[in-house]
């Protein structure tokens, strides 16, 4: 059975029709062509397929697109201004919290929710926040950095 959504996704408004099962993730890469929000175990483990709904971060693979019905939805597309990266973006370009990259949107989208909700993490509650989110490449040590400069950059602004 089909259902129409109605949700905004980076500032944009989208009406989309697809199947009653499918999940927030599945809208966003196949129907929306997001394909910055990632799919990695399908069973909310990873982390990877985290987004913003409504400001709060949620993995997109939990979520049925019917239950996003009027929603604001912000993917890792949306929180660039432009050819400008956000600073969460460029604090992990700066200080190499990647390696093969596919954990990062994730990771950014959840750090990005960390700093709004508690501007000056201690190293403890970053790797706590985090939990969540698994990287299979790095250590965690130069995401810790990384989020630890953002906060540290927009303490100072």
């Amino acid at each position: 059975m089909a259902v129409t959504v109605n949700l905004t996704v980076n500032g944009a408004q989208h009406t989309v029709e697809c199947e009653e099962r499918t999940l927030l993730v599945q809208l966003l890469r196949e129907h929306l062509g997001l394909t910055g929000t990632h799919v990695g175990c399908d069973t909310s483990q990873c982390g990877a397929c985290v987004v913003h709904v409504d400001g709060e971060s949620l993995k997109s693979c939990t979520m049925l697109a019917a239950q996003a019905e009027g929603a604001n939805i912000t993917t890792i597309e949306g929180l660039a201004n432009g050819d400008e990266l956000h600073p969460m973006q460029q604090a992990f370009h700066e200080n190499h919290g990647l390696q093969c990259g596919f954990c990062t949107p994730g990771m950014i989208m959840s750090s990005v929710d960390l700093l709004k909700n508690n501007p000056t993490p201690s190293e403890q509650e970053i790797r706590h926040w985090l939990e969540g989110n698994i990287c299979r490449c790095t250590g965690y040590h130069n995401i810790v950095k990384s989020i630890q400069a953002c906060a540290d950059k927009m303490k100072a602004a």
